[in-house]
C-alpha cells in the first residue's frame, strides 16, 4: 500500500522507547524524516543512528519533557527550521501512575494535567500554523482505550486522557478546511513497560503471582494477547497516511476487541 509519507515530516514524542519508538521505526520505514523527543538523550540518539542507518533518512532529536510548554514550543520550532516543514505531529507522553482514587494527591493529577493533557495543547498550537500554511496536516493523539472503558486503577488516566479526545474533535472540526486530520489512537493492553508495571501491581494487591494476573487479563482479549508495538505503530501510520484523508475526529481502538462497548 503506497502511504504518501515518502519525504513527510513526522514529529514523534515520547518516542525512545516502546510505542513511541515503534512509531519512530515504521514512519522512517515509509521514508519519512524524523524530528525525535524524549526525556532521555541517549537513548534517542542511539536510535537516531540505528534510523539513519538502516533507511537512510534525515532525524533531528531533543531531550525534553513534553509536560514543559516553553520546550514543546521550541522543538517544535527548531524542527521547522531544520526540515523547512511540519507534516505529522504524534503526540504522546508516559502514562501517570496506577493506584486507588483516594491515593492519589492533588500534584499527581496537577502532574497528570500537564503531561497528559496539556502537552497536546502545546503541540497543536505550536504545529498547527504551519500546516496552515503548507494546508495539509496530520495530528495523532496517543491515549489508551481507558477513554472508551476504565481501568480501575487508572483513575488518572481515565480521567484525564478524556481531555484529549473532547480536543481530538474539537480541532478536527476546526482544522480541516486547513487540510489538516486529528485523530487518536487508544492502545489496549500493550507489551510494554507499563503494562508489565500495571500487572505486577496488580499481583502484589491480592498477593499471587504476576503470570496468574496476565493468564486472567488475557482472558479478557477476545484475540488472547496483548498488542505488540509495532501492531500500535501501524494504525498511526495509517491514520497520517494518505489513505486515511477522509478521517478525522475520530479515536481508533487497538486493544484485541477488549472494549465491548457499541
Amino acid at each position: 500500500m503506497e502511504t504518501g509519507l515518502r519525504n513527510r515530516i513526522a514529529i514523534v514524542a515520547a518516542s525512545s522507547q516502546g510505542i513511541g519508538k515503534a512509531t519512530a521505526l515504521a514512519f522512517a520505514a515509509e521514508g519519512a524524516h524524523l524530528a525525535l523527543c524524549a526525556r532521555r538523550a541517549d537513548p534517542l540518539t542511539a536510535l537516531a543512528r540505528e534510523i539513519e542507518g538502516r533507511y537512510g533518512v534525515r532525524v533531528f532529536t531533543a531531550a525534553l519533557d513534553v509536560s514543559d510548554d516553553a520546550a514543546v514550543r521550541d522543538f517544535v520550532n527548531r524542527s521547522h527550521e531544520r526540515f523547512g516543514r511540519v507534516d505529522i505531529c504524534v503526540t504522546n507522553a508516559g502514562g501517570p501512575p496506577a493506584k486507588p482514587f483516594l491515593a492519589t494527591t492533588m500534584e499527581e493529577w496537577e502532574r497528570a494535567w500537564q503531561l497528559n493533557l496539556r502537552s497536546v495543547v502545546s503541540f497543536a498550537q505550536a504545529v498547527i500554523p504551519f500546516m496552515q500554511q503548507q494546508k495539509w496536516g496530520r495530528i495523532i493523539t496517543l491515549t489508551s482505550y481507558t477513554v472508551k472503558q476504565p481501568v480501575p486503577e487508572l483513575v488518572l488516566s481515565n480521567s484525564i486522557r478524556v481531555g484529549v479526545i473532547g480536543l481530538v474533535r474539537s480541532l478536527a472540526g476546526q482544522f480541516g478546511p486547513d487540510g489538516i486530520t486529528v485523530n487518536n489512537v487508544g492502545p489496549g493492553f500493550t507489551a510494554t513497560a507499563r503494562a508489565e508495571e500495571l500487572l505486577e501491581k496488580r499481583a502484589a494487591a491480592r498477593n499471587i503471582h504476576t503470570e496468574q494476573i496476565r493468564q486472567e487479563l488475557l482472558q479478557e482479549i477476545p484475540i488472547r494477547r496483548m498488542a505488540a508495538p509495532e501492531e500500535v505503530a501501524a494504525a498511526i501510520v495509517w491514520l497520517a497516511s494518505e489513505q486515511a484523508a477522509c478521517i478525522t475526529g475520530q479515536t481508533l481502538l487497538v486493544d484485541g476487541g477488549a472494549y465491548r462497548g457499541l
